[in-house]
């Protein structure tokens, strides 16, 4: 197998599940961005890591980025002679704004882009299996490789996914708490069972929250109320339970993100909470929630790739020109632009 001897450059955004009502199958990709530098070496392992989670991420070939390398070499059929690794974190690690999914997609992209031919080797739609499978379910990876709001499913031989576009004037806050929680931990909380009228009443909000997404945000409201999991989950995290309460006796459209516990409420829609408002609700609460305002992300997993060069020594193969630019959104296989 033929490798790029340039440093290839992913940048890959935050995002937010199920938004409410769309379970495991809502994703919303947002503007906080993680960004990893990778080459292929003489040798052995080199993996730096700046930002959020440097602390507590695996290290070497524990260190989920690497893993997701590991595989996406292996599904091409061939390991380089080394590799090296630089992590620049912005997004928090187990706050439910897709971390996991993040370094997955990351490592994934930028393996593929090591490899000369790796288009060939790993299409998008086999890239977007490796990165369910190592993730455990589709929604996060798929707003995190096409941007915008997606929905994934798994079909009779395949995951896929679709990319819907958000107005433009929808905008979110996400409120971020001290302490994390693991997504396992939030899945554990959850019944086996739940009522038939629950079920029914949850996807009719689904669709609703679609519908207000993408063409009337009016209804945003009563399309993020959920009757599947975030009663459940409120007593693994009771401070983002009674947050969302308070915002929504507000009349704020807010959601526990992902499997939490951080708080998204959307914004950017007449008559709506803006940051200052939800800041000053967050406030009352007790818990030194961090609030940030967020745009939604619409390009998606980006992919700079360096320009074709002969082998230099490792020094001097960083900080090189790009040759091109590449949205995962936009024509790929596997999924709707």
């Amino acid at each position: 197998m033929n490798w790029s001897h340039g440093t290839v450059r992913v940048r890959v955004p935050a995002t937010s599940a199920n938004l409410g009502p769309g379970f495991d199958a809502l994703g919303l990709a947002l503007g906080l961005h993680d960004t990893v530098e990778a080459r292929v070496t003489d040798s052995g392992l080199s993996i730096a890591v700046t930002g959020e989670g440097r602390q507590t991420a695996g290290h070497g070939e524990d260190h989920l980025v690497v893993r997701a390398m590991r595989a996406a070499f292996e599904a091409m059929g061939g390991h380089p002679p080394g590799i090296g690794v630089r992590c620049d974190n912005t997004i928090p690690h187990r706050r439910g704004l897709g971390s996991s999914a993040a370094a997955i997609c990351s490592g994934l992209l930028a393996a593929r882009a090591l490899a000369q031919d790796g288009r060939a080797l790993l299409s998008d739609a086999s890239l977007l299996a490796r990165a369910v499978e190592l993730e455990g379910h589709p929604d996060n990876v798929a707003a995190c490789l096409a941007g915008g709001l997606t929905i994934a499913w798994h079909g009779p031989a395949a995951v896929r996914m679709t990319r819907l576009p958000v107005l433009e004037q929808v905008s979110a806050v996400v409120c971020v708490p001290p302490g994390q929680l693991s997504t396992r931990a939030a899945r554990r909380a959850l019944p086996e069972v739940v009522p038939h009228a629950d079920a029914a009443a949850d996807a009719g909000r689904a669709a609703l929250l679609v519908a207000a997404l993408t063409t009337d945000p009016r209804w945003l409201f009563d399309a993020t109320e959920d009757y599947l999991h975030q009663r459940y989950r409120a007593p693994v995290m009771p401070g983002t339970a009674d947050l969302v309460d308070r915002l929504r006796r507000a009349g704020a459209p807010a959601v526990v993100s992902g499997a939490g516990p951080s708080v998204l409420v959307f914004t950017g829609v007449g008559g709506s909470a803006g940051p200052a408002a939800i800041g000053s609700i967050a406030a009352e609460t007790g818990i030194a929630w961090r609030v940030t305002p967020l745009d939604v992300d619409r390009r998606g997993a980006l992919v700079q790739l360096p320009q074709p060069e002969v082998r230099t020594p490792d020094s001097a193969r960083q900080g090189l020109p790009w040759s091109q630019v590449q949205g995962l959104s936009a024509g790929c296989a596997g999924w709707s632009p």
